[in-house]
């Protein structure tokens, strides 16, 4: 599995319009991408600390394919939205194994 998370800075009084906007999104955006098994969006539990946003695929090849996509264009096309402009550090893994409960 490839797994890739965006640690995004949002100010404190963007949050909610953030939280909103950036569900919304994930909801219009990315059901039935090939190869996307789940995507969360995290909020932070201390102040200062970022959100993050996980995605797992099947493959590097299908997070290279959904970069290429509508899907994604769409999902990215409002650079007004909250949190579009602030900073982000993605960050990119392949998955090793998985201990279930």
């Amino acid at each position: 599995m490839h797994m890739i998370m965006n640690r995004i800075d949002v100010p404190a009084e963007d949050a909610k319009a953030f939280e909103a906007t950036f569900m919304e999104s994930m909801r219009a955006t990315l059901d039935g991408v090939p190869g996307l098994r789940r995507s969360s969006l995290l909020r932070p539990t201390e102040e200062g600390q970022p959100y993050v946003s996980t995605m797992e695929f099947d493959s590097r090849a299908g997070f290279v394919a959904w970069l290429r996509s509508d899907s994604f264009k769409a999902a990215h096309s409002d650079r007004e939205a909250p949190g579009m402009n602030t900073s982000s550090a993605i960050e990119q893994y392949e998955e090793i194994g998985t201990i279930t409960g």
